[in-house]
């Protein structure tokens, strides 16, 4: 975390690529489970987090929502989604072909939060250039 205004958004868009990435590892151990008996589905709540911090804030101004968002209070918790369901008899209720459609959906997410990141960055870099 970079302690100055002018990083609001590469701090948050930092918080929200951490959050992807452990999603990704999620994600990655459920379908390494999807044949162990019992094993429940895991998830990661971060976007609804970031949504609240986004629309708890009285400004319509972006920019000052996101300088105002208290960066600890974004810190996702990992949920058993569906713990009393189960698709199969012997009580997973992993299913392989959504778990790699959700797998690919935050991939993009990931690179698409490193891309916005560098572009950050980069606009930095051009007004001291300048």
């Amino acid at each position: 975390m970079i302690g100055s205004g002018a990083y609001d958004y590469i701090n948050v868009l930092n918080k929200a690529a951490e959050a992807s990435w452990t999603k990704n590892e999620i994600i990655a151990n459920n379908i390494a489970n999807v044949d162990t008996p019992d094993y429940k589905r895991k998830d990661l709540d971060f976007e609804s987090l970031l949504a609240d911090a986004l629309t708890d804030s009285t400004t319509k101004n972006m920019d000052k929502k996101v300088s105002q968002i208290n960066l600890k209070s974004l810190t996702p918790s990992v949920y058993t989604e569906y713990s009393t369901l189960s698709y199969r008899y012997d009580g997973n209720n992993v299913d392989i072909d959504t778990e790699t459609a959700y797998l690919a959906d935050n991939q993009i997410k990931y690179y698409t939060l490193l891309n916005s990141m560098t572009q950050e960055f980069n606009r930095l870099k051009m007004v001291l250039n300048q």
